[in-house]
């Protein structure tokens, strides 16, 4: 098997795993705030990312110097990713975030051509504006409100998508010069403080500390946690690096939009949520056009992402 091929099947993968961590996130936001979830998701990754360490199977090292770099990536993804789409669930269905989640390979095009210089075709402009097109459809079809508390769930998950973008961006750089396991470890890592400790101080000032693991009393919870946890958190980020160290940015953004059809289906079949015929439009414009732009990247001359 080829490193090409290797890669598509880890991108699949990771589009799997990403589709189904909607539902499970919902679950787990049942019985856990949004903060005490994404600090025991972090927790758990990160347990499970040291173990390998620890048994003395994976060669770990790394400078301060080293750790400076890579923390913009981690802010990046899995920080500010899961962050705000944690928050964001709270407001919106897991459909409905699986869809604005499409327009990713779009902001990473979109954030190469700012940040990189990377150029475009007329037809890949297009294609975007195509994306676009279906995202304006979703929220005009089910009544764009600048006031209604779906919009702040909306502007969360697409603040995530940003977020994913700049990944895929800086991911593409990093995974040159750092090893898979190092990217992976210190993703992980800052992901952990940053969520226990905003998790802890929550607590605190509510004086509910004593409260804080409670939720893996709750078995959904605690099953929600180990799949948000090893496979959402520590897999797609190791996942997502390997691809990236292969394939383009732009190739492997596309497969997010695999992952928003699985959220859907994995929302209305296991949490009964309502999928309207604009969303299934909508999705087919987002998803052609962002299919186009990487069908129009392969055949442009112009140096691509």
């Amino acid at each position: 098997m080829t490193e090409t091929n290797k890669a598509y099947i880890a991108a699949l993968l990771y589009a799997v795993i990403i589709g189904f961590s909607f539902m499970f996130l919902k679950v787990a936001l049942t019985a856990a705030s949004p903060l005490d979830t994404l600090a025991h998701r972090f927790t758990i990754s990160l347990i499970a990312a040291s173990i390998p360490i620890l048994m003395k199977k994976v060669a770990f090292s790394i400078r301060w110097k080293d750790l400076f770099i890579v923390l913009p990536l981690a802010i990046l993804y899995p920080t500010s990713f899961f962050a705000f789409q944690a928050f964001g669930l709270v407001y919106t269905s897991s459909s409905e975030a699986g869809i604005i989640q499409a327009i990713i390979p779009v902001l990473t095009l979109v954030l190469a051509a700012y940040v990189l210089g990377e150029s475009s075709t007329t037809y890949q402009k297009a294609a975007i504006l195509l994306s676009v097109a279906g995202v304006i459809f979703i929220f005009t079809m089910k009544g764009f409100s600048f006031t209604a508390s779906s919009f702040k769930g909306s502007l969360l998950i697409v603040l995530s998508a940003l977020s994913a973008a700049g990944y895929n961006v800086l991911a593409k750089k990093l995974t040159k010069q750092y090893s898979l396991y190092v990217l992976t470890y210190v993703m992980l890592l800052i992901g952990f403080i940053a969520f226990n400790s905003a998790a802890i101080v929550q607590h605190q000032a509510a004086n509910t500390l004593h409260d804080y693991f409670q939720a893996f009393s709750d078995t959904n919870f605690l099953l929600s946690i180990l799949y948000l946890g090893i496979l959402s958190s520590l897999g797609t980020s190791f996942l997502s690096n390997y691809a990236l160290s292969i394939m383009k940015a732009s190739q492997m953004s596309v497969f997010s939009n695999l992952a928003t059809l699985i959220t859907m289906a994995a929302g209305v079949a296991f949490l009964n949520e309502q999928l309207r015929y604009y969303h299934i439009i909508g999705t087919f414009m987002i998803v052609g056009g962002v299919v186009g732009m990487n069908i129009f990247v392969q055949k442009s001359k112009s140096p691509q992402l």
